[in-house]
């Protein structure tokens, strides 16, 4: 009996041995790292093949809203200028890559791990973006935010409008180039609103010009902040917040245009767009 216990605990000892490499690979394979607490690496960083592969995934899945160089476009922020929003080690910006950031537009991704990998490597091989130096003074770009009328319809660290984006982070998340040309074109590449992470059935939200005419004839003009099949949402240009049954009115028209005034040089100097300029850079959130 004794022997015979004493090669059934062998057996199961070795049998242990076999299974649990086994087990151990799956659970690499399905994430970065056994303990999240601690730090990963980036095993293709500057491996020419891997920023091959990197660049090709990129631009088939993340250029539509980084651009097809990463920096920045119209729903995300330039990737190449060293701002990392939720973190700039390999390993946070594998689990924004794989996870998601919830609350906003970047969705989780279902790449491989090297896939992943790949697509930080090439990001990685970017040399910085060649900043554009804003001379401008901050403190008179704050006033001048506020004496051009952009905090009637922009919010900054919870105080002004809602009519346009939120701008306590856009230093973070927008180039000085992207900034200048919304000022003086807004109209080229209009903004992408927060979706509500919830709502599934919700129609994509863009800060542009929708105008519902009413059962009476009458035309109300403002921005869409919810629309779905059945209702939308609108906030006029007086900030008031109407909530209509489509089935109600006449028709909903929306317009490839943005309801922000194009500043003009006339408008603002050039001298002043760099104040400006200087002041919205500097804001990049907590």
């Amino acid at each position: 009996m004794e022997q015979r216990a004493a090669r059934l605990a062998q057996g199961v000892l070795i049998c242990a041995l076999i299974v649990a490499p086994l087990f151990g690979l799956q659970a690499r394979a399905a994430t970065p790292q056994d303990a999240t607490d601690k730090p990963i690496t980036n095993p293709p960083t500057r491996n020419p093949a891997a920023i091959k592969e990197g660049n090709s995934l990129f631009r088939a899945n993340c250029s539509p809203c980084h651009g097809l160089s990463a920096h920045g476009g119209g729903r995300g922020p330039d990737l190449t200028s060293g701002r990392w929003a939720h973190g700039s080690s390999d390993s946070d910006i594998f689990h924004t890559i794989a996870e998601g950031v919830a609350g906003t537009q970047m969705p989780a991704n279902s790449f491989q791990d090297s896939e992943t990998w790949a697509i930080i490597a090439y990001l990685r091989s970017l040399a910085p973006a060649a900043r554009t130096e804003v001379s401008g003074d901050r403190g008179k770009g704050e006033k001048l935010f506020s004496s051009a009328g952009c905090a009637v319809c922009h919010m900054v660290k919870g105080r002004g409008g809602v009519l346009g984006p939120d701008l306590s982070r856009v230093g973070a998340s927008r180039s000085t180039a992207y900034l200048a040309e919304s000022i003086r074109e807004p109209d080229k590449d209009l903004s992408d609103g927060m979706l509500d992470p919830n709502n599934h059935y919700g129609l994509p939200l863009i800060y542009d010009t929708v105008t519902v005419v009413l059962p009476n004839g009458n035309e109300l003009t403002g921005v869409a902040k919810n629309e779905d099949t059945f209702t939308i949402q609108l906030i006029d240009a007086g900030q008031q917040l109407h909530l209509f049954q489509k089935r109600d009115l006449k028709s909903v028209r929306h317009e490839h245009k943005s309801m922000m005034p194009a500043y003009s040089e006339q408008t603002i100097r050039p001298a002043e767009l760099q104040d400006l300029l200087s002041y919205l850079e500097g804001l990049r959130g907590e």
